[in-house]
Parts: structure tokens; C-alpha cells; sequence
């Protein structure tokens, strides 16, 4: 059965890589530009690289849906630059994933598949979806919802080695990005890892640099460019996160216990 994921960062990868673990044909749709941080680790750099891994699993961009089959004949999940989901209409899957992580619906509806699923909040089981998979780190990180919904953003991201805000680059303007650190370096505290033309942007904390956006991305001030952690587990960079997993193990449980027979 296929399955289609929209949004190809780090937390519809890791829902990405359980699917294909369990057998599952899997398509992700992303922006053209793709501004995932944590890229080594993001599906979504296929669209930029034609191609990509994350852990054992392999990604080929698809240039429209008739390459798609293809792709997944070959054993691999098709990412395709199609950042309003046109090909689901085509594609007609079994599952849909709305793994954006807008904090709001942006248009994803109940209708759109047999069994729809929303990551995080912004969605409402039994309104615009059939589940909804919380993403808040903490005792319910994963669980699946089939009426109501996920928790409210709070704004504040989950706390690693006892940081939450001071772990997030931030652009500290509008303007161009450009990195002079790149994932898997050290870094220390007031460190500068990249500029937004000519001024700078630095650590809060030290740590293992987990993530960067590339050069030349358009950024906005206070939009999120990196992303350090404290653990300073370099092998962490490369793989997909403790909270990708559990919400891809989610997403799985409400896809078996959706299915009909």
C-alpha cells in the first residue's frame, strides 16, 4: 500500500524510514528549495542532491509522478518537489501524512485518502484527519490520538542536556545565510557559526553542531538556521532522533490500526 508523506525534514524522515523498515512504498513531497536543518538526516536533500541516504535507506528525487514507480521498484522512497501535494490526487494513496509540522493545517482534509494522519498539533482527529500523533516531547511523545488532538505548541523546544531556546541559531536578520561551521563540528558558546551577510550569528551553548541550513538560503530574522546539541555524540548527527522514531512508531500503530482488512 503506498503511502504518501508531506514534508521530507527530520521528523517525517524518521516517519519515512520506519515505513520503508515495515515494507511500506512510501513518497514525501517537500519545497523546491527544502529548508531542513538537520540535512543529514533529511530526506528532503534528494530534491537538492538527486539523490540521498539516511541510515540504510535510499531516496531518489522524482522529476514528476512518472518516474515515481520506478523509484519504488528499486526498493527506495520517491521525494518530489511538489510542496501543494498535487500528486496526491494522481498517486490516489492508501495513506496520507501530513508531517509538515506547520502548527496549523494547511489544507490537508479527511478526504484526501482512506486514512489520513496529522503529526503534531493543528490537526483534529476525526475532523480533518483519522489520527493524530503527538509530537511534545515528554510522557506522550508518540502516542497516537484518534479523537481530539496534539498538545498546543508551546514555542519552546524540548529540552536536550538541560537546554531548550539556547540550543536554536536563530538568523539575528533578513538577508542571505552563510555558513562557516558545518554538522558534526564542535562548537563553544559565542562561537560564530555563520553570518547573514555580513553579521555574524552565534552559539549559545556548546556542543555537536546537529544541524545548519545551507548557503545561500533566504532567511528572516529569528528564523531557525541550526541547531546544536549538548550531548556532543558527533554519531548522533547521522542519525535519525530518539523523538523521529518514537513519532514514526506512531504514525505506523494508527496505520495498522486504521487499515481495513
Amino acid at each position: 500500500m503506498l503511502a504518501i508523506i508531506k514534508g521530507a525534514g527530520d521528523i517525517a524522515s524518521g516517519i519515512a524510514l520506519r515505513l520503508r523498515h515495515a515494507k511500506f512504498d512510501v513518497v514525501m513531497t517537500d519545497l523546491k528549495k527544502p529548508t531542513a536543518i538537520r540535512r543529514t538526516v533529511c530526506f528532503s536533500q534528494a530534491i537538492v542532491n538527486g539523490e540521498t541516504a539516511v541510515e540504510d535507506v535510499k531516496a531518489e528525487k522524482a522529476d514528476n509522478t512518472d518516474d515515481i514507480q520506478d523509484i519504488i521498484n528499486r526498493g527506495n522512497i520517491a521525494v518530489i518537489a511538489d510542496a501543494e501535494g498535487e500528486c496526491i490526487k494522481k498517486l490516489k494513496p492508501y495513506f496520507l501524512i501530513d508531517a509538515v509540522l506547520a502548527k496549523k493545517n494547511l489544507g490537508t482534509s479527511i478526504e484526501d485518502a482512506p486514512v489520513v494522519i496529522g503529526v503534531g498539533p493543528g490537526f483534529t482527529a476525526g475532523i480533518d484527519c483519522n489520527a493524530v500523533i503527538e509530537t511534545q516531547r515528554g510522557h506522550y511523545l508518540g502516542r497516537v490520538i484518534l479523537k481530539g488532538s496534539a498538545a498546543e505548541n508551546t514555542g519552546v523546544p524540548g529540552n536536550i542536556g538541560g537546554y531548550t531556546t539556547e540550543r536554536i541559531i536563530r538568523a539575528v536578520k533578513d538577508g542571505i545565510f552563510s555558513p562557516v561551521c558545518v554538522i558534526g563540528d564542535i562548537v563553544e558558546a559565542g562561537q560564530t557559526v555563520a553570518y547573514v551577510d555580513d553579521e555574524p550569528v552565534k552559539s549559545q551553548i556548546g556542543g555537536v553542531l546537529r544541524g545548519i541550513l545551507p548557503k545561500g538560503t533566504p532567511v528572516f530574522k529569528g528564523m531557525k538556521s541550526g541547531d546544536v546539541d549538548p550531548r556532543c555524540k558527533i554519531e548522533h548527527c547521522w542519525c535519525v532522533s530518539d523523538k523521529a522514531l518514537a513519532v514514526g512508531g506512531g504514525v505506523l500503530e494508527a496505520m495498522l490500526t486504521l487499515k481495513e482488512d
